[in-house]
């Protein structure tokens, strides 16, 4: 069944993480993230804006230990909550692609909503930390994003050297290329496939 609202609330509770997340496509890019890793707080901030999606997050996890359960599990939920707004994905263009500088950095997303998850992640770090962020959480935020939605996603980075920036760019050209994917194409009827169905 296709959601015609393009709408999508997802609640998950184990026993690492707690969070409740509400995502609207056809939004205007607001957000309310109110989590406990505040550099992902940065980036989710960053991709609402440029997706023009509406999203709003609230999130509790075992920090203590460390980001790892928090981030992943946001992951997760945004990719399901992607394929809940999407439904049968009718009309969309399906296929999305943004290429974004941020200052000396240059990343390239490309993406499929095909319903093969898939990601292939090729971005060297030059620092292993922003700030308290493991920048390995990066890579594991857009898998858990991949396999949850269904979605293929190739991240490049072509320059960059300032790993706040790396990780800006990506997450930019994430939300652009997203923009773009979901994006409704007049002229097709049902979904963009010479199957019939993705």
């Amino acid at each position: 069944m296709d959601n015609d609202a393009r709408v999508a609330e997802i609640r998950r509770k184990t026993s690492e993480t707690e969070i409740v997340l509400n995502l609207e496509l056809d939004g205007t890019g607001n957000s309310q993230i109110d989590i406990e890793v505040p550099f992902l707080s940065h980036m989710l901030v960053l991709l609402a804006a440029h997706s023009l999606c509406d999203l709003r997050i609230w999130a509790r996890g075992d920090t203590q230990i460390d980001d790892h359960h928090t981030v992943e599990d946001i992951g997760i939920c945004l990719g399901q909550a992607l394929k809940e707004c999407l439904g049968e994905k009718r009309g969309i263009n399906r296929y999305g692609s943004a290429l974004i500088p941020m200052d000396e950095a240059l990343a390239r997303v490309v993406m499929d909503l095909s319903g093969r998850p898939y990601l292939d992640f090729n971005v060297p770090m030059p620092m292993e930390a922003v700030g308290s962020f493991s920048t390995e959480l990066v890579e594991e935020f857009f898998r858990a994003m991949a396999n949850n939605s269904g979605m293929t996603i190739h991240i490049d980075l072509l320059k960059g050297s300032n790993t706040h920036h790396i990780i800006e760019a990506i997450f930019k050209s994430f939300a652009r290329a997203l923009s773009e994917a979901i994006a409704y194409e007049p002229r097709i009827q049902g979904v963009w496939s010479s199957k019939g169905r993705l």
